[in-house]
């Protein structure tokens, strides 16, 4: 609430609480309406942004943790399988072949998920099985994925395309308004909550295959369902906002750092960790300049710092 209440009233217009709650009380018709100017700012420009910040920033850190969980490894993010690069490759294809804002963002999700299931096919090819097997195809799948990337921007337009791939790469905040809210909010929001109801088969599931199947968890069925769900829901952030990167990495750290490592405790405080962080990283991203700083550069020059200061405190705890 207090990341919200900041990102109402901080920008290059700044606005006092007390205007942001004389909009909201016109909105329901407890004062009048005599500050058009400050509703405008509010309503048109921040409140769209603010609600595809905590959505996109909650569905990223869920499923950060969710990847986490599932491979066992404390070090795993979302562009493990390859949705990052394949979400990329698919925004930059329909940017190059002249597609609609709508289509650009159709393309990104359909990437992300060719990507994943490139890299889930592929490690079913491969001998042996079980954790290794899934990181071994999700890294191939990344690189052929990441050199189409590649491709599609030598092959760009260096006038126009180009520009426009690298300016959607960068990540933002800035397209998303009530339009694109009103049909990307629903499906985030289902995953979002199907993430954190499943967290104690992701407690079971980070005790190790054996314990797993003792315990009554079909392994092979529930691990792919829930890189699944979590791809479904990092693959649909990145077709709204772009890349964004170590929100998915670190949140779900400082989430164990603060409600333990149990993940039917750990996993509401990620969720609203993240949606505070992203928050607060966009109002940082449309306040520091007069110019808007893409919000992908934020959560990595940020992210990148706290993590050491997360890893530092591991450390110290460890020892």
């Amino acid at each position: 609430m207090l990341s919200v209440l900041c990102a109402l009233c901080l920008g290059r217009y700044p606005l006092s609480p007390l205007r942001v709650a004389r909009v909201f009380g016109s909105l329901l018709h407890l004062s009048p309406a005599s500050d058009p100017v400050a509703q405008v700012v509010v309503m048109q420009a921040r409140l769209p942004r603010i609600l595809a910040a905590l959505l996109v920033g909650s569905a990223l850190s869920c499923g950060g943790a969710t990847y986490q969980a599932v491979f066992r490894n404390p070090l795993v993010s979302p562009d493990l399988l390859g949705v990052l690069s394949g979400a990329a490759f698919g925004a930059a294809l329909s940017i190059v072949s002249g597609a609609s804002a709508v289509m650009v963002q159709m393309g990104a999700f359909g990437g992300g998920l060719l990507a994943v299931g490139t890299g889930l096919l592929i490690s079913r090819t491969l001998p042996g099985g079980g954790i290794l097997t899934l990181l071994l195809g999700g890294l191939i799948g990344n690189a052929i994925f990441t050199a189409l990337l590649s491709l599609v921007k030598y092959l760009a337009d260096p006038m126009d395309q180009l520009p426009a791939i690298v300016n959607w790469l960068l990540g933002s905040l800035a397209p998303s308004g009530w339009q694109e809210l009103a049909w990307m909010s629903g499906p985030l929001i289902i995953l979002t909550v199907a993430l954190v109801l499943c967290a104690p088969v992701l407690d079971v599931l980070s005790l190790g295959d054996d314990e797993a199947r003792s315990l009554g968890v079909s392994v092979r069925v529930m691990r792919p369902a829930l890189i699944v769900l979590a791809t479904l829901a990092c693959a649909m952030t990145i077709s709204m906002a772009g890349i964004i990167g170590w929100i998915g990495l670190l949140v779900p750290h400082v989430a164990r750092l603060l409600a333990g490592a149990e993940h039917r405790s750990m996993m509401p405080v990620t969720a609203l960790l993240g949606a505070a962080g992203l928050v607060l990283a966009d109002t940082c991203a449309r306040s520091l300049t007069t110019g808007e700083v893409p919000l992908g550069i934020v959560t990595q020059l940020f992210g990148a710092l706290a993590f050491v200061l997360v890893l530092r405190r591991l450390r110290s705890g460890v020892a």
